[in-house]
């Protein structure tokens, strides 16, 4: 169940991050970025959407028209529709955590169908290891948004 705590002190940090993100600074990638303030905000919420759902294929995804948008490799350059809105993303954000833990509660040691592999280095057998994965992932990209505001505050 700590593991749980842990994804949603996880959520409350990066929610943290947006607060003093100005609207005009969703959208604007500076040089050296691979991606934009939304693109990190919506791949942290469609990571652990398709995430959580190949360890437990019950699990039904929110939002999986956003998976084209925010999926590992994309980028806002390739955008064909429009993005969900600052709004949007925040509310999706701020939902998640208390639906995946209810849907988790009691699920953790389940096995994965199959082992999953992120690269050579870490294979994830149980739902509680793909989950502490999720949480490591969105400390990166919290970083990276937090990076992505002292970069792009002013440039709107």
């Amino acid at each position: 169940m700590e593991t749980l705590g842990q994804l949603n002190f996880a959520r409350i940090y990066t929610q943290g991050r947006l607060q003093s993100v100005k609207d005009e600074q969703w959208d604007i990638q500076p040089e050296g970025f691979h991606n934009t303030i939304r693109w990190n905000v919506g791949h942290i919420f469609v990571s652990m959407e398709s995430l959580i759902h190949r360890g437990v294929p019950e699990y039904e995804i929110s939002h999986p028209e956003w998976m084209s948008l925010f999926a590992p490799g994309t980028k806002p350059s390739d955008w064909t529709v429009d993005p969900p809105t600052n709004e949007q993303l925040l509310t999706a954000l701020a939902e998640q955590p208390a639906r995946v833990k209810e849907f988790l509660t009691g699920k953790l040691d389940q096995q994965m169908p199959d082992v999953m592999s992120i690269g050579k280095f870490h294979d994830m057998a149980t739902v509680e290891a793909v989950i502490q994965f999720v949480i490591w992932h969105e400390g990166i990209h919290a970083g990276i948004i937090f990076a992505l505001n002292k970069m792009t505050a002013g440039l709107e």
